[in-house]
């Protein structure tokens, strides 16, 4: 699927709601602390779980910063992308996956469960996520699909302005 800018879709509120519900399954059935989407311009679009204690702002836009980072490492090393990113710490870690290649999916997880549970849990919310997102894409107008309208009409109005 081809990237699609940011300005080209929108997320109505049973979007959202069906996203929430596709990420507090991903916690309840894997026991992680916390999920967040992460749009690939860095803005938060949902999080759900334990409440955060950091700025989600700068999470936000440091996510989207690593993933971008990382795959321009996968194509220096001959791959197209890399689809998921673990990071292990002592006593917090985070899983990022891709979804639909234009949010990002972090997992934030502690000893209560292991990388491969949260692995296995995420694969298959990237497929539910995914398929939220190719609906929203699909009801996004195609580039420049209303601009003639808008363009006619400011014409118009400009015509009037200098007495054309």
């Amino acid at each position: 699927m081809a990237e699609i800018a940011a300005s080209s879709w929108s997320l109505d509120e049973n979007d959202y709601r069906r996203i929430l519900e596709h990420m507090n399954a991903l916690l309840q059935e894997s026991s992680a602390r916390c999920a967040l989407l992460v749009d690939r311009a860095g803005q938060l679009l949902a999080n759900a779980g334990e409440q955060i204690s950091f700025d989600p702002t700068a999470f936000a836009s440091l996510t989207a910063a690593d993933f971008s980072a990382n795959d321009q490492l996968a194509k220096m090393i001959g791959e197209p992308e890399f689809a998921s990113l673990f990071h292990q710490g002592e006593k917090e870690s985070m899983y990022l996956a891709d979804v639909a290649r234009r949010v990002i999916l972090v997992v934030l997880f502690d000893q209560r469960t292991t990388v491969g549970m949260v692995r296995l849990k995420v694969k298959q919310t990237v497929i539910e996520l995914a398929k939220v997102f190719d609906e929203m894409f699909k009801r996004a107008p195609a580039p420049g699909a209303d601009r003639k309208g808008v363009l006619e009409g400011a014409e118009d109005e400009i015509d009037k302005l200098f007495g054309a």
